[in-house]
């Protein structure tokens, strides 16, 4: 293949502007608020779901403080009946007077196990609350940090979009100026080559393998005509020759 030296040095343009499209691209994969927002979401997913088991914890103790009320007052409206049956003097029995006021005094005992019920239920309900106060302010904390995070990691990216944006633009233009041909080959072998299709021979050295040309090699670089496209022995990169080749 044959190129003019001019579309050759080009082809080493368009060769910069794809390493820095590669680096562009890295830097934006790379940002360090990508794991700090990785590292944010999983705390924030944890402390969400502790949220949530205090949350139902709050509201089951809740349900049972109800319930236990409920209890208590029902044995106390039954104790005040019984009494007030007792003070009436409407029972005359001597077996149902014993008896009704054994049931009072049942009732008391009764009622007094499940007023101590309800004060641990209480205990219990103003301990989840606390919970969930304080894991309401940490989820609160944390989320702020994420959205600033996320903020920085948008702006970044913005402005690494808009040069990504300005080079993609300025390698259309260069690559425009390269014979179809050359273009083709140098995409072929940039695929192939990790990214670098095209390099420069600088002092007897390729800039691709970075290995040094053998006496061998260096007499059948200088023979090629300067408009024949020379490839690097070892690394089979197209092989730009300029006035710093050393030849």
């Amino acid at each position: 293949m044959n190129a003019a030296p001019a579309d050759q040095i080009r082809l080493l343009d368009v060769q910069a502007l794809d390493v820095r499209l590669s680096q562009l691209a890295h830097k934006r994969k790379s940002l360090p608020e990508h794991a700090e927002i990785e590292s944010l979401t999983k705390d924030l997913n944890q402390l969400r779901d502790l949220l949530v088991a205090a949350q139902t914890e709050e509201s089951d103790c809740a349900r049972e403080q109800t319930k236990a009320e409920q209890d208590v007052d029902q044995v106390r409206q039954r104790a005040v009946r019984d009494q007030q049956r007792l003070d009436s003097g409407a029972v005359s029995s001597p077996k149902d007077l014993e008896s009704l006021q054994h049931e009072i005094v049942s009732l008391a005992k009764r009622q007094g196990d499940l007023e101590d019920v309800v004060l641990e239920v209480m205990e219990r309900r103003e301990a989840a609350q606390e919970r969930v106060a304080e894991l309401t302010e940490r989820v609160s904390s944390v989320q702020a940090k994420a959205d600033d995070a996320n903020g920085r990691r948008d702006a970044a990216q913005q402005e690494i979009d808009g040069e990504i944006a300005s080079v993609t633009k300025e390698r259309e233009v260069v690559a425009a100026s390269v014979p179809a041909d050359l273009l083709a080959l140098y995409e072929k072998l940039r695929v192939q080559q990790g990214g670098i299709g095209a390099a420069r021979l600088y002092q007897r050295r390729c800039e691709g393998c970075r290995l040094e040309l053998n006496i061998t090699e260096l007499n059948e670089v200088r023979a090629a005509a300067p408009d024949a496209v020379v490839r690097c022995e070892n690394c089979r990169r197209i092989l730009v020759r300029t006035s710093e080749s050393g030849l």
